[in-house]
């Protein structure tokens, strides 16, 4: 089973002052790798693109994408997927790489976004993909404004619907998030689990395949160390993929 994942991954620059001198340092943080190593051990060949390589190398065809069996956006907004460099600064153009997501699904692909800051609307409303052609192939509503609920005091996901096979073997409580995307329903698709007043957890059918959308994240900050340490953690990220690709 072959997965692409790109997301997950920031560029940090501080200002460090000490007395009367400082120094601007800067470093990668590849915070994605724990969540890249559990998939690799439950057996997925899976292939990385953060968010700085995605912006290059993600596929802009439906063609390139059919090599995976699914693709996996956490964490990295539409503008990045949407603006490729040799598009915005030399005028070339490219291939819509959200169009060939969606074309992707319709035509048997899985496709699973899990929230974050840039994810779903986002930051300030940064990520849009309310606004993008993934909005018709995303199991949930998507809002046109920060859809951010921060959550200090930790929330957890309650399961609406527990013969759902991507739950299949979970047992409640799940662990605490400090934060969530709120997703509205939409109608036609599994709402699995909430958040509060939020649909936490819903999966969809569109053409030939399928999509989930999970509303918090799958490592820190949102997520807890707890959530790391989960005994259905790997269970289920599991259960997600094999139910997107169950008929393919």
């Amino acid at each position: 089973m072959k997965i692409l994942l790109a997301g997950e991954s920031y560029l940090t620059t501080e200002n460090h002052t000490k007395g009367f001198d400082f120094a601007t340092l800067g470093r990668y943080e590849p915070v994605g790798e724990p969540f890249v190593a559990t998939l690799q051990n439950l057996g997925f060949d899976v292939t990385h693109l953060p968010n700085h390589i995605a912006q290059l190398s993600f596929p802009d065809t439906v063609d390139a994408l059919t090599a995976y069996d699914v693709v996996i956006l956490s964490d990295i907004g539409s503008n990045t997927l949407l603006l490729h460099p040799e598009m915005m600064f030399k005028c070339v153009i490219k291939g819509n790489r959200l169009q060939a997501i969606q074309e992707y699904v319709l035509q048997g692909g899985g496709l699973l976004m899990i929230g974050g800051y840039f994810s779903f609307c986002g930051f300030e409303g940064k990520a849009r993909y309310g606004m993008t052609p993934l909005a018709e192939v995303l199991p949930v509503k998507i809002m046109n404004y920060d859809d951010r609920i921060d959550s200090p005091e930790g929330v957890s996901p309650v399961i609406v619907d527990k013969s759902h096979p991507i739950v299949k073997g979970i047992e409640e409580p799940w662990p605490r998030y400090l934060g969530y995307n709120y997703l509205e329903e939409r109608p036609g698709t599994q709402v699995i689990a909430k958040i509060k007043n939020s649909v936490g957890l819903a999966a969809g059918e569109y053409g030939k395949g399928r999509s989930v959308a999970f509303a918090t994240d799958c490592l820190p900050h949102w997520a807890l160390p707890e959530v790391l340490e989960w005994k259905y953690y790997s269970l289920f990220w599991k259960n997600i993929i094999e139910w997107l690709t169950e008929n393919r």
